[in-house]
């Protein structure tokens, strides 16, 4: 449960802002967001997708820092009514949105702040999926780096060990003696190697970044969508509250997440899929341990940094955001009569990026050491 994962970290005051009031667009200013959304995602050729507490929600899983999230009402002296625990929660409508849109080549790669699992259980490959802060349904050792998938949430948090031996295959006739460990970052470990260096790497290719349910408070995770930016890809940001990048997104859509994102599919003409137990990774016991193997093919690391050679050439520190014509005049005009603004530019040009968003996304990797291993 969030709850007892919370309580399971070593004490840490600055948890960032708390409790911060939700927004909520109006019915028609919403589906109009959703239906450009749709339009950007089926023009893009590179999506990456940004995902914080708020997907989870739905499952039961309360997030950190919302109106009733576990760290506003710790607080006040008081826990969630909500609290689900991680093995009885299930994917949401969202998780298995985001699993057909990767099937279906729709998104390149999902970078996850959460460690519910929820991803890993919908049938997201692991090629697909970087976990910053851990996974509660992955074990990894201590001496080969290999991870594993659970069949149940781990009950240990910090990267504490489990007292069980590695499962890798023998290697050279010998098998690998180290022991396995959870995957749960505390606040003072640093993010996972292998996954920051896809997040940082496909964040940048990107020409489409969506956040989904995270107010970015956390770095260098909040700051990776601005990789996206400084080579001259939107930034879409869904949430209920604001967050610290919401003046630098081309649209910003203050909604339920499922709400959006089924909006989104039907637009798109893609159904959603339903969670079937049979597909979910941590409800098989009969799977090998090579199936079960949830380490990062290293083989993908390398693929990404010749594109990201090819796509990201040097450039001069400024960026080119459009609109294209159809747009402004079908979007732009009813949203005005609706008197709502949302942030996607009117017209061809180019403008510099400011002194903090450059200070941002130069410094976002310096900070890791300071990384707060939390949700949303």
């Amino acid at each position: 449960m969030s709850c007892s994962y919370a309580d399971g970290l070593s004490p840490y005051e600055n948890k960032g802002q708390l409790g911060l009031e939700e927004k909520f667009d109006s019915d028609e200013t919403l589906r109009l967001k959703c239906g450009l959304l749709a339009d950007w995602i089926q023009a893009a050729r590179h999506v990456v997708v940004h995902t914080g507490a708020g997907i989870s929600t739905a499952a039961g899983i309360p997030d950190f820092r919302g109106p009733n999230g576990v760290w506003t009402l710790e607080q006040k002296g008081l826990k969630p009514e909500m609290n689900i625990s991680f093995d009885e929660a299930i994917p949401t409508k969202t998780h298995m949105a985001l699993k057909k849109l990767v099937e279906d080549k729709k998104i390149k790669f999902i970078i996850s702040q959460n460690i519910d699992g929820l991803h890993l259980r919908s049938g997201i490959q692991r090629p697909h999926l970087a976990e910053l802060h851990g996974n509660m349904f992955v074990e990894q050792c201590d001496k080969c780096g290999r991870q594993f998938i659970r069949n149940f949430a781990t009950k240990s948090v910090g990267k504490k060990c489990l007292e069980t031996v590695c499962r890798s295959e023998r290697i050279g006739g010998r098998p690998c003696r180290g022991r396995m460990h959870d995957t749960i970052l505390d606040w003072e470990h640093n993010l996972p190697d292998n996954d920051l260096a896809l997040s940082d790497l496909h964040s940048s290719v990107a020409d489409l970044s969506i956040c989904l349910g995270t107010t970015l408070q956390i770095i260098p995770s909040g700051n990776l969508p601005l990789y996206t930016k400084k080579y001259g890809g939107r930034l879409v940001i869904c949430n209920l509250q604001p967050t610290k990048h919401d003046k630098k997104a081309d649209l910003v859509i203050n909604g339920n997440i499922d709400s959006v994102i089924v909006s989104v599919m039907k637009k798109l003409g893609i159904e959603i899929p339903e969670y079937r137990s049979d597909q979910d990774p941590t409800r098989n016991s009969d799977m090998t341990s090579s199936e079960m193997d949830w380490t990062i093919p290293l083989s993908r690391i390398k693929e990404m940094k010749i594109l990201y050679k090819k796509v990201c050439k040097p450039m001069k520190r400024k960026r080119k955001t459009f609109m294209y014509e159809r747009e402004r005049v079908d979007y732009t005009k009813k949203i005005k009569k609706e008197k709502k603004t949302f942030s996607v530019k009117q017209e061809i040009k180019d403008e510099e990026l400011d002194e903090d968003e450059e200070e941002e996304i130069d410094n976002a990797s310096d900070s890791e050491k300071n990384e707060d291993p939390s949700q949303n």
